[in-house]
């Protein structure tokens, strides 16, 4: 204890205390902790100001809560959305469930959650709700079209993905039907009724030659109108290109002139490489103010689109009066007498460059062409002995074949009784004196000639 002035104070050696110990071992006064005066000392120590304390956070403002609060649950939602989407698309573009290959016939305007009922029923679709969410979001969203009405093919596990575009693209199923060229307008409509594959009525008869022949594809639920309405349009469309394309020098003046010479060219030669020089030939007859002479319109002229003859154009047929027959009347025809094909078409508006004015058959499934009625006459000579040879050959078949089976029966006939001890005389000597000798060139009785045209007076063919 020290005395100072009166007052006293500990002082006691500490670690806190600011003082140093000398070489002595004695304190050293800290001048920094003593008083300076003794006015100092007398008067009490004033007593430090606390620390200041930071403010406390002041709380944030509403606007700003909102937005959190909206944002965060943005965020939640977006989560669970992609979540999701991601659920869907795994289930969309995984495989199905189809353990082999099937065909269902979607209905025209059947709805949407019919067809997915449909394709969950005939275990096509693992799930209809995620297959009709699905066709919802890519119509309406993505702008592509509703599902198509059609007979479709889904193959063995076939995802909902490749379902749904099989249906939003309309890949059904395709059926055809060929109508080929030189059909009348009457037996393209039989053939139509006939077809299996196709529904519906055909109430009229189409104009002749008003239908492109072609092959035609449909699906299952076209109808026997459509594919009528389709061979129109396109016999439309391809007289009306092919007019603007037409030879300057051709003789008909319509395009319906045009259908009607290619109807009857379609008629006269089934060879394609022929068809321009058939028309050339009938082109220069009407230059000439020729007739036409062409057998087909007289068989049109008898039985109509019906179809043909059941024997070969008799003369008195060639002699009836009919508005198609041509050897009767000057020109065309009024309509055409089948349905031409393109090629028939583009062979009269496109015709060869020839003189020719008659042609007749080579006997080669072609036909020999001649400018002259002189040369058309050596080509018929020929012709003639064609046919003449034709028969012959087919008198000596049908001789050869009677007797073959003659000697057939009479082998099946003879018997030989056990213990005989003579052999069976031969089958043929057997049947030697019951054949009649045959003249050559004639067909035995019974065999019916085969019908072979004559050609007529300035004859086409």
């Amino acid at each position: 204890d020290r005395a100072l002035g009166g007052m006293t104070r500990n002082v006691s050696p500490t670690a806190n205390d600011n003082t140093a110990l000398g070489a002595a071992g004695r304190r050293e006064p800290d001048f920094g902790t003593m008083p300076r005066s003794p006015v100092e000392a007398l008067e009490p120590s004033r007593v430090p100001e606390p620390p200041e304390r930071e403010p406390p956070p002041r709380g944030m403002h509403p606007v700003l809560r909102f937005f959190n609060g909206l944002l965060t649950l943005f965020f939640v939602v977006a989560l669970v959305l992609v979540s999701v989407l991601y659920f869907f698309k795994v289930q969309f573009d995984r495989p199905g469930p189809l353990a082999t290959s099937t065909v269902i016939v979607v209905r025209r305007g059947e709805p949407t959650s019919s067809i997915a009922e449909r394709l969950e029923r005939e275990v096509i679709i693992a799930d209809r709700r995620i297959f009709v969410i699905s066709a919802y979001y890519f119509a309406h969203l993505k702008g592509k079209a509703s599902l198509k009405a059609g007979e479709y093919e889904f193959g063995k596990a076939a995802s909902m993905r490749q379902v749904l575009d099989t249906l939003v693209e309309g890949k059904s199923i395709e059926h055809k039907i060929t109508l080929p060229e030189g059909l009348t307008s009457r037996q393209i409509v039989v053939q139509l009724r006939a077809h299996p594959e196709l529904h519906g009525e055909i109430t009229d008869i189409p104009a002749e030659g008003s239908l492109l022949p072609d092959t035609y594809r449909f699906a299952r639920n076209d109808s026997r109108q459509d594919i009528i309405d389709r061979m129109r349009v396109a016999q439309e469309k391809f007289l009306a290109n092919l007019w603007e394309e037409r030879h300057p020098t051709i003789m008909v003046r319509t395009p319906e002139e045009a259908l009607v010479l290619a109807s009857i060219v379609e008629k006269e030669t089934g060879r394609a490489d022929e068809r321009p020089r058939i028309a050339a030939v009938f082109h220069n007859r009407l230059k000439r103010r020729m007739r036409l002479q062409s057998d087909p319109t007289i068989i049109y002229g008898l039985v109509g689109g019906a179809g043909g003859l059941d024997h070969p154009i008799r003369q008195s047929e060639l002699d009836r009066q009919t508005r198609y027959n041509t050897y009767q009347i000057d020109g065309l025809p009024p309509t055409p007498i089948a349905n031409p094909g393109r090629a028939a078409i583009e062979a009269v508006l496109k015709p060869a460059k020839t003189e020719d004015l008659y042609f007749v058959a080579d006997g080669t499934g072609g036909h020999a062409f001649a400018p002259s009625l002189n040369e058309h006459n050596k080509n018929v000579f020929r012709w003639r002995k064609i046919v003449r040879d034709i028969r012959a050959r087919e008198a000596q078949e049908a001789a050869a074949a009677a007797t073959a089976a003659a000697e057939s029966a009479s082998a099946e006939e003879i018997v030989v009784e056990p213990g005989v001890g003579s052999d069976p005389l031969p089958a043929s000597s057997a049947l030697l004196s019951d054949v009649p000798p045959t003249a050559a060139g004639a067909a035995p009785a019974g065999t019916p000639a085969a019908p072979i045209p004559v050609p007529q007076r300035n004859p086409n063919r």
